[in-house]
């Protein structure tokens, strides 16, 4: 496997990877959510021009099967999608692409990693909770977090408890 910027013809595959990644949350009653369509291909350029968008790609091929879309939030690297096909389920593609977002962000002088997320889905919180995330006190949610989470309530996804989370870097050496 390995970790790359998104090339813009893969764009469509994000979807695809996006459409295949929600799939397991109708197990739990999340129909709305596996219903829901991936960011729009106007949305991926953004961040792939922007520099903040990295697949996770293997085989001969080189074809994508994971993919991470980063933002900066109150001064942190944002989490702002993660996404693995279901294929690639469970063999460290999520894993592997936050540790390079936490990587970038550490070079950038950023102190931690911050997303948003269901509280009670096992690959969600608990999953982030097992790589180092830990959820935030209402009084630790940043004025752009709590942006965030207005949005996604307007969208719905306030239909199931959902978190913010944060994992702190360790200081670059020298800093």
């Amino acid at each position: 496997m390995r970790i790359r910027p998104v090339r813009r013809a893969e764009l469509p595959l994000l979807q695809d990877i996006e459409r295949a990644a929600g799939e397991p949350f109708r197990a739990f009653g999340m129909s709305a959510i596996a219903d829901d369509e991936p960011p729009p291909l106007g949305v991926l350029e953004e961040y792939a021009r922007a520099g903040r968008c990295w697949v996770a790609a293997e085989g001969p091929d080189d074809r994508p099967v994971g993919y991470l879309l980063a933002d900066r939030v109150d001064g942190a690297a944002h989490v702002e999608q993660v996404s693995v096909t279901p294929a690639a389920a469970r063999r460290g593609v999520g894993r592997a692409l936050i540790a390079h977002l936490a990587d970038r962000a550490a070079a950038e002088g950023l102190d931690a990693l911050t997303l948003t997320t269901f509280a009670s889905v096992p690959w969600n919180a608990p999953y982030y909770e097992r790589i180092g995330f830990r959820t935030l006190a209402a009084d630790e949610v940043g004025e752009e977090l709590r942006e965030i989470r207005a949005r996604e309530a307007e969208h719905g996804l306030d239909r199931w408890p959902r978190v913010c989370m944060r994992r702190d870097l360790p200081p670059r050496p020298g800093a």
